[in-house]
């Protein structure tokens, strides 16, 4: 009984897989073939007659104007690029200098409000050491006063010389042109033996911080004498 119901299903189903080994990669079926490939043949054969891939569709170059035009615009950037570089660099060295023109400025006229001051102090001493030097003359003979004389002689000296050992001088206008930068006039002096214009007398000292005036000297201008 069993062995005639297999052959009925042989019969009805038809053919049964056989595991031949005719040809690799193939499964055989009595009565038909039918053949499948493999991984490696499905890709190999996938990419001869797959789709074509969107990534790979040929792109339209530009055109030889465009690019030309493209790097024509390119090599005005780069140079308006340079042309700002040049000038930032330019302002930045400007201001370079002049910082550094400031700081030198600060340490050589830091001291000017304190060099006016003292050039007051020079004025008393100078003018206390011209009256005992009236006081101390040969017709009195004041053994006191001829020293305090010589010692206000020395401070006088010593403070001068202070003075130039920072940058402070004291003008020496007379016999000189006058200059409205240095000089200030108080008084007009009959020209004798002088040139009109020029620095007869000074009235009170001028003085010169490193070249630059702190204090207008104060003269008198020779003119030419009215008969």
């Amino acid at each position: 009984m069993a062995a005639r119901s297999l052959r009925a299903a042989r019969q009805r189903f038809g053919p049964v897989l056989s595991l031949g080994a005719r040809r690799p990669g193939r499964l055989h079926f009595r009565g038909s073939s039918f053949v499948f490939s493999t991984a490696a043949q499905q890709r190999s054969t996938g990419d001869e007659c797959g789709p074509e891939d969107p990534h790979d569709e040929p792109k339209h170059p530009l055109s030889e104007c465009a690019l030309e035009h493209k790097a024509i615009k390119l090599e005005e950037q780069v140079r308006d690029l340079t042309e700002r570089y040049r000038k930032a660099l330019a302002d930045s060295e400007n201001v370079r200098r002049r910082t550094q023109k400031f700081v030198e400025d600060a340490k050589l006229f830091g001291i000017q409000s304190f060099c006016k001051d003292l050039v007051e102090v020079a004025d008393i001493l100078e003018k206390t050491a011209e009256s005992a030097a009236g006081e101390a003359e040969p017709s009195n003979p004041n053994p006191t006063l001829k020293k305090i004389y010589e010692g206000l002689s020395l401070i006088e000296a010593k403070l001068q010389s202070v003075f130039a050992k920072h940058g402070l001088q004291k003008m020496n206008p007379v016999g000189g042109k006058y200059d409205p930068y240095d000089h200030e006039i108080v008084c007009h002096v009959p020209a004798e033996g002088m040139q009109p214009g020029t620095i007869a007398l000074v009235t009170q000292d001028g003085y010169k911080l490193h070249g630059r005036t702190i204090r207008h000297a104060l003269v008198g201008v020779a003119v030419e004498s009215q008969e």
